[in-house]
């Protein structure tokens, strides 16, 4: 089977693709350095020649307001024109729990533009929620801390592999299209403040995590229960704590 991969040269992007090609399809990568360009739509219609999945984990170059809205208006728009025209069976975009719940954060209301715009378009879909990836801990870390300490909230948090984020997302794009909205999350959900003590306990970092109740997250108030999954969701398979003792130990 062929599959476009847009942003397939990303972290996650990467591991998608050797997941499928492992699998035996056609793997596409979508991407300007493989003469794709969503913002221009340079290379789309070639690259969705006798395509059947498209898998959108395409990102802004900067999670600024204007920037994020301004990429996901436009590159939507030209995704959905040459799909239509391709006629795509199934688009499955990764996107972030919470979504709904926080408009007034403007990367999110660029995602629910994203959101939005295949909804709409005819397209057969699925949209995958995520909550926060493990991998994301070293920037919580570096964005919330000052000198030898880091400040973290208390608020809920329920993070993921980025390894189970990709074999979902493999899983969930060779079914049948849900036409609707799957979340997943990790196996277990505490404060972020526990999440990230455990972290830096296991690699041994001279840093002290200083908690509070403040509900903010990478300097943005949210709400507390922002970041973890609404109702059902699908659990990954690896725990926290053996993630990171894998990851200090490479």
């Amino acid at each position: 089977m062929k599959i476009l991969v847009i942003g397939g040269t990303g972290l996650t992007g990467r591991l998608v693709t050797k997941k499928l090609a492992n699998l035996g399809h056609q793997v596409i990568i979508g991407s300007p350095s493989h003469g794709v360009d969503l913002m221009t739509g340079e290379g789309l219609s070639q690259a969705l020649e006798n395509t059947e999945i498209v898998i959108d984990l395409s990102n802004s170059s900067s999670p600024e307001e204007e920037n994020a809205i301004h990429f996901f208006q436009t590159a939507g728009k030209n995704l959905v024109k040459a799909e239509l025209a391709a006629n795509i069976r199934h688009h499955l975009v990764l996107s972030i729990v919470g979504t709904d719940d926080a408009l007034e954060i403007g990367y999110l209301r660029a995602k629910k533009y994203q959101e939005d715009n295949i909804k709409n378009s005819g397209i057969p879909y699925t949209i995958i929620r995520s909550t926060q990836f493990y991998e994301h801990t070293d920037a919580i870390i570096a964005v919330q801390g000052q000198g030898d300490e880091v400040f973290v909230s208390k608020i809920d948090y329920q993070p993921i592999a980025l390894e189970d984020v990709t074999d979902y997302i493999v899983q969930f794009a060779l079914e049948e299209p849900k036409n609707g909205t799957v979340e997943i999350a990790g196996p277990t959900r505490a404060n972020m403040d526990d999440f990230v003590a455990k972290y830096i306990a296991i690699s041994g970092k001279p840093i002290k995590v200083v908690s509070d109740d403040n509900s903010k997250y990478m300097h943005l108030v949210v709400p507390r229960s922002l970041l973890v999954p609404a109702e059902e969701y699908n659990a990954g398979k690896i725990h926290f704590e053996d993630w990171a003792l894998n990851t200090v130990v490479s």
